[in-house]
């Protein structure tokens, strides 16, 4: 599996379903393009019994690495290299790009230096973007067959045809919604293989034990999110704003870091919130479920980003669903084939604090539409989103297609 970088705190499911498919019996061989840039992991990461190798991650610094394997690869499998750097300068001369040459250096690393004796008959890049650019091209130069997933923002925001061309290139690929789907179909002139599985989550992690108790002010509202455009938080502060003005108590917790997070404090204070929250910065699973279990509603803003990133289905909302927190969110991307407007959460346009704020009233203020949703929100995830049920469907595409 070619990974962006492993392991990040933000990529659990990609954590949870390499350890699901080791159970399965798949021997997995990972290659990260990144170091982990946490200083801590899921407890799920210690579980995996994958090797772990490390791609030379920039041309600075690496460049005789770099260089001395690719030309020994040149050397040993000449016509192969030269069919991947004509591709590679190919790429180039369009996007003008220099990671275009840093992912060609990288795939001939992993062609001379890692591949030799491992066992990999096939490679499996998670985003369709430089990971799949790298397995693209260390199929090139090996002969390996390659596949990948593609999740949201590696989509949405790749050139239409470069995705169309590693689509055309590929064994098979898979993504996590049926609005991904709909969107890859439309660039598969070649035919290849596509498939929809959800990331699902781990049920027996996300479990809400004892029935709630009424929420009751101070009501406590959670955000689980990275601090990018995308997760419309902006909004979200506006909307607390306004249910500050209307004289809700309420304390808002917000887990996560990122881009934003200057932005995001200024406007806080400048709509006089700064009290009422606490900014809690990244953190493991166990304690993002203990906030989840003292929080009475959890909030996100999801939008379309100006350069066209957007989430898929945001995997803390199946969670926040599992824990028996009602959600009210945007219905953005594929969000609404988790949560049906109503019954699961409660949905409003992306871009509205007036309505998100409304939403996040209801929900905490009327008991009886409170405790339905609690209920059809867990029947939700555990009929659509157990991980532990769809890592079949996953080993079973995957089996179709490896050697």
């Amino acid at each position: 599996m070619v990974l962006k970088g492993y392991p990040r705190i933000s990529e659990t499911f990609i954590a949870n379903e390499i350890l699901l498919l080791e159970s399965l019996g798949f021997a997995i061989h990972i290659l990260s393009m990144r170091h982990p840039r946490e200083s801590f992991s899921h407890e799920c990461v210690e579980r995996i019994k994958a090797r772990v190798d490390y791609l030379p991650e920039t041309i600075q610094g690496n460049l005789g690495r770099l260089f001395s394997a690719n030309l020994a690869w040149l050397a040993k499998h000449p016509w192969r290299y030269l069919k991947g750097l004509g591709h590679a300068i190919v790429r180039l001369a369009k996007t003008r790009r220099s990671a275009t040459l840093k992912h060609l250096l990288q795939a001939g690393y992993l062609a001379a230096k890692v591949l030799p004796g491992s066992g990999v008959t096939h490679l499996h890049a998670h985003f369709a973007h430089s990971p799949a650019s790298v397995a693209e091209y260390a199929a090139i130069l090996t002969g390996l067959p390659f596949s990948f997933t593609a999740h949201a923002k590696d989509i949405y925001t790749q050139d239409k045809a470069r995705l169309a061309e590693k689509l055309a290139k590929a064994a098979f690929a898979v993504t996590c919604t049926g609005y991904n789907l709909e969107y890859l179909s439309g660039l598969n002139a070649g035919h290849t293989p596509l498939y929809r599985v959800y990331h699902g989550i781990d049920l027996g992690l996300f479990n809400p034990g004892a029935p709630r108790a009424k929420a009751e002010p101070p009501y406590r509202i959670l955000t689980v999110a990275r601090l990018t455009a995308k997760k419309g938080l902006m909004t979200v502060l506006k909307a607390l704003a306004i249910l500050q003005e209307q004289g809700l108590e309420f304390r808002y917790q917000i887990i996560g870091d990122g881009e934003q997070r200057l932005g995001l404090e200024s406007l806080a204070q400048d709509l006089g919130l700064a009290g009422r929250l606490d900014w809690l910065g990244t953190k493991p699973h166990d304690a993002v479920i203990e906030c989840f279990k003292r929080a009475d509603v959890f909030l996100l803003g999801c939008e379309v980003s100006q350069n066209g990133d957007r989430d898929g289905i945001p995997n803390v909302l199946a969670e926040s669903m599992a824990m028996g927190v009602p959600v009210a969110a945007t219905a953005v991307s594929a969000i609404p084939e988790l949560i049906e407007n109503g019954r699961h959460g409660l949905l409003v346009p992306p871009g509205d604090p007036s309505a998100l704020a409304g939403a996040a009233s209801r929900l905490l203020t009327d008991h009886g539409l409170r405790q339905e949703v609690i209920r059809q929100a867990r029947q939700r995830v555990e009929a659509m989103f157990d991980n532990r049920r769809l890592v079949k469907d996953l080993a079973a595409i995957m089996r179709a297609h490896l050697p």
